[in-house]
């Protein structure tokens, strides 16, 4: 294996647990491409377009084992359907899944992003039954029309590493396929297939859900933001810096969640960013979490919180510059075509607060 930059390296030994340095062969796939100029950095206007076969609406065959890691050789067949969109200027994506398994139909998400650092896509996947969590991501990339992504996961208290495959990737019938490996990639079993035909070159919405929260549906749609934020947070300062942006946000999970791509023209440069919500039905909190576009490699803590009286507060707590703090996000002001986001910080465990991002937002269309 070779690895170009301690990044890289640092990057695959967390996504791989520590079994960078041995029996893992797989990996090659997660090498420097093939002739890559690594110091002139990796062709971002070429990576924007990875995933540009993928976009639209699908019908989705599935083939999956019954059991796996047991020597099963029973595998089951069912429906489902996922619509993909592009995000971060085409270096991130979303798809939303109905997914038809024998025992019950169930929705799951996936949010994609590019790292031009590693030169390495992460994938997470959100499963509706369990909406307060992500799964751990598996990283890697195309080359010769194959992806290959690899990531170490936990099954059933067991650890093993998990494979995605991407192949026939500009066909009629493009397919992903799963497997895993106990033994540090020296075996794999292939547990899951699917099929993709397309149904629409354009995504659109999969069918909500008749038990779907109304808290966010306001925000679902294209917004012009204006944005106001303290240079410096708890720090005493007084400076604010003046922006806009805009917002394209997307119901997701039968509108158990939605996924907003973010564009914030700071006076530093253009910000992009994906922020992420989904509702638990047991806790009745919706849990947010955000994607820089500046460092793709991992979400933030989430806040959570839930909407009273038509306002909405998320609390998470938080770090900055190596302190504990408490972070507060309120949703006001809400009609059909505007509301109102503000961020405050606490560093005496919520006594005192202070404001230091506000955001509002005006329905383009």
């Amino acid at each position: 294996m070779v690895v170009q930059t301690r990044r890289e390296f640092l990057t695959l030994l967390a996504c791989s647990g520590g079994v960078v340095a041995t029996g893992w062969p797989s990996l090659r796939a997660l090498s420097a491409p093939t002739g890559a100029n690594v110091a002139a950095g990796p062709d971002l206007a070429l990576r924007a377009h990875d995933w540009d076969w993928l976009v639209g609406s699908w019908d989705v065959f599935h083939r999956r084992l019954k059991e796996r890691l047991v020597g099963d050789t029973h595998w089951e067949e069912f429906a489902g359907k996922s619509s993909l969109w592009l995000a971060l200027g085409g270096l991130g994506n979303i798809d939303d899944n109905i997914v038809e398994l024998p025992g019950g139909t169930y929705r799951g998400l996936t949010v994609r992003a590019y790292d031009p650092a590693t030169d390495l896509w992460a994938i997470w996947w959100v499963d509706g039954r369990e909406p307060a969590v992500i799964d751990v991501p598996v990283r890697g990339r195309f080359e010769n029309g194959l992806g290959t992504f690899l990531g170490k996961a936990d099954f059933k208290g067991r650890p093993i590493i998990m494979r995605f495959k991407w192949q026939d990737l500009h066909g009629k019938r493009p397919w992903w396929e799963q497997a895993f490996s106990a033994d540090d990639g020296k075996t794999w079993e292939i547990n899951w297939r699917n099929w993709f035909t397309r149904t629409s070159p354009k995504p659109s919405p999969v069918a909500l859900l008749p038990d779907a929260p109304k808290d966010f549906s306001f925000l679902v749609g294209s917004w012009k933001v204006q944005h106001r934020k303290l240079r410096q947070r708890l720090a005493g300062s007084n400076d604010w810096d003046e922006f806009d942006g805009t917002l394209v946000n997307w119901p997701v999970l039968g509108g158990h969640g939605n996924v907003g791509d973010n564009v914030m023209n700071a006076p530093s440069g253009t910000i992009r960013g994906i922020g992420m919500r989904t509702f638990d039905p047991k806790s009745k909190q919706w849990s947010s979490w955000w994607l820089d576009g500046r460092n793709p490699t991992q979400f933030t803590s989430p806040q959570r919180g839930a909407f009273v009286d038509g306002v909405g507060t998320l609390l998470a707590d938080d770090e900055l510059d190596g302190r504990p703090i408490k972070t507060r996000v309120i949703w006001s002001r809400i009609t059909a075509n505007s509301s109102r986001w503000e961020q405050a910080c606490s560093a005496d465990g919520g006594k005192t607060w202070e404001t230091n991002w506000i955001s509002d937002f005006a329905r383009a269309r």
